[in-house]
């Protein structure tokens, strides 16, 4: 159980670095970045699941790009669910997955 709130805090922090680092990536406060993280935890876990796998002869074509891709949907659809976290536009959305998941595997890292 701990284990779920130390990543969910992670997660956390990582949407709101990429809301620091990207242009056209908000999140209006913490609180907002705690219910987006528990959003694309629950949306990573349910629709995330089933387009990974539809996406995966894809991923082999480009090398893993389509991975990052993916993300960028899943970030843009938890964006359309959650009030105060907005994406504006696609790129935004490709370079929040790209920081969101650098920060993630960082701070897991350190962590665990």
């Amino acid at each position: 159980m701990l284990r779920l709130l130390v990543v969910w805090l992670i997660s956390t922090l990582a949407l709101l670095a990429a809301a620091r680092i990207v242009p056209g990536f908000r999140i209006r406060d913490f609180s907002t970045a705690l219910l987006a993280a528990a959003v694309m935890g629950l949306v990573n876990a349910t629709i995330g699941a089933v387009v990974h796998f539809l996406a995966f002869p894809f991923k082999i074509l480009t090398l893993g790009l389509a991975h990052l891709l993916v993300n960028a949907l899943l970030l843009m659809l938890g964006a359309k669910l959650v009030p105060g976290f907005r994406i504006d536009g696609c790129l935004p959305a490709i370079l929040g997955a790209l920081v969101v998941a650098v920060v993630n595997m960082l701070l897991i890292r350190l962590v665990f």
